[in-house]
């Protein structure tokens, strides 16, 4: 029963850095795609918001519906892809659920772990619910028979993501390796790391490479096949400080890392080359003698309709870059650090959850916040957004996890 270690705090102010001169690494890559289908002017009006007092954290619950069943911190949760219609949670209890987005029902605990359940997740086919504890114990559970067909034990789990395509399960331990294996038969291909921890992985939409970065700033990229490393990224290709977040585009083409050296890097995935680097420049004001400067990237985003990619900063700093310019384009304040932002699937829009216990909608062409919801007396530290952006599922420091309905003015 133990928090994941999150121990950096809120400090400089935002600016942007030239682009490396590897912008010719960008030939290959389409950012015209579906662009024009959203002119500038074409954006959604916002609402107005009061300042909010300041225990309207307490007070205020724009949710649908609450799951009480948690006795701890909720650390994350995943929708279940085919449906959309019921969500896993995994806490500080050491407990996982299954429950109804509907109506909060739960269906079955996903029982047996020793440890925060930080890492939780549906297979691409909904068929099966994949749990992980901190201390490394991973469970698989059929869906539909609320069973249990398979778990294994690695080293301190720190990262777990399914395949987007197949029943395969891959994982980032402390001790540097990647994990994957075959689901339920369990078998089994490592993926050996620099000795350091593996601390953020993502399955490629191609499903045949994974992206994984790792404590000592570096970034791989692996063939999943043939079980080695396309390309690595390290010295001034890698990062200066831990990996926090990996993602990538739609196709895969280009790949974002990002990391507490306040730098959100853009890698060509096939080149294994660093397009650019968006870096966050310290303002003039220093931290006090003794105290650590410690702003960070905790989160990544593309844009599936407009060449634009979204990071999200530990000082509350959400920054829209145009990466067809390689300049910053919009820069959203919040007041708190921001913990995770997801990309509408369909619109140019940027949901963030923050530690003030708030989701907010974001326009990023005009980088005005178009709504805003409340329901949670702590921090969030997860959330997830259905395919078709109506609801928000978040799960928070309070012991609960709430469903939030999107309103939108243009629907």
């Amino acid at each position: 029963m133990r928090p994941p270690p999150h121990s950096r705090l809120v400090l400089t102010f935002p600016g942007f850095a030239p682009a490396d001169d590897l912008a010719n690494e960008m030939e290959d890559v389409d950012f015209d795609e579906e662009a024009d289908e959203w002119p500038e002017e074409q954006a959604w009006e916002t609402e107005e918001e009061d300042e909010g007092v300041e225990d309207g954290m307490e007070t205020q619950d724009d949710s649908e519906v609450t799951f009480s069943e948690h006795s701890a911190s909720v650390f994350c949760v995943s929708l279940d892809p085919t449906t959309n219609t019921l969500a896993v949670t995994g806490g500080e209890d050491d407990k996982a659920f299954v429950w109804r987005l509907s109506d909060g029902e739960r269906l079955f605990e996903c029982s047996g772990h020793k440890d925060s359940v930080t890492c939780a997740g549906f297979s691409h086919d909904s068929m099966f619910v994949a749990t992980g504890d901190m201390s490394g114990l991973i469970k698989v559970w059929q869906v539909d028979t609320k069973e249990e067909i398979w778990s294994f034990e690695v080293g301190d789990l720190e990262w777990m993501e399914w395949h987007p395509q197949a029943h395969v399960l891959l994982a980032g331990t402390a001790d540097g390796n990647s994990w994957m294996w075959k689901i339920p038969s369990g078998e089994c291909k490592t993926f050996q790391g620099p000795g350091c921890p593996a601390t953020c992985g993502r399955v490629l939409p191609d499903g045949k490479r994974a992206v994984v970065g790792y404590e000592d700033g570096t970034v791989r990229i692996w063939d999943l096949k043939q079980g080695s490393s396309l390309h690595v990224l390290k010295g001034q290709d890698g990062h200066q400080g831990p990996l926090t977040c990996v993602t990538s585009n739609k196709d895969g083409s280009l790949v974002m890392t990002g990391s507490v050296d306040c730098h959100a890097k853009l890698v060509n995935s096939a080149a294994g080359k660093v397009v650019c680097v968006f870096k966050m420049e310290s303002a003039a004001s220093k931290p006090p003698a003794g105290e650590a400067e410690s702003n960070s990237v905790e989160s990544l985003g593309f844009c599936n309709v407009m060449p634009l990619a979204a990071v999200g900063y530990l000082d509350g700093t959400l920054a829209i870059y145009d990466i067809s310019t390689q300049s910053l384009r919009q820069r959203c304040q919040h007041e708190s650090g921001i913990v995770q932002l997801l990309w509408e699937d369909s619109a140019p829009v940027v949901y963030t959850c923050s530690l003030d216990g708030a989701v907010r909608l974001w326009d990023a062409r005009s980088g005005k916040m178009i709504s805003e919801y409340r329901g949670h007396s702590a921090e969030i530290l997860d959330f997830a957004v259905n395919k078709d952006a109506s609801i928000v599922v978040t799960t928070s420091g309070d012991h609960q996890a709430k469903v939030f309905c999107v309103q939108r003015p243009d629907r």
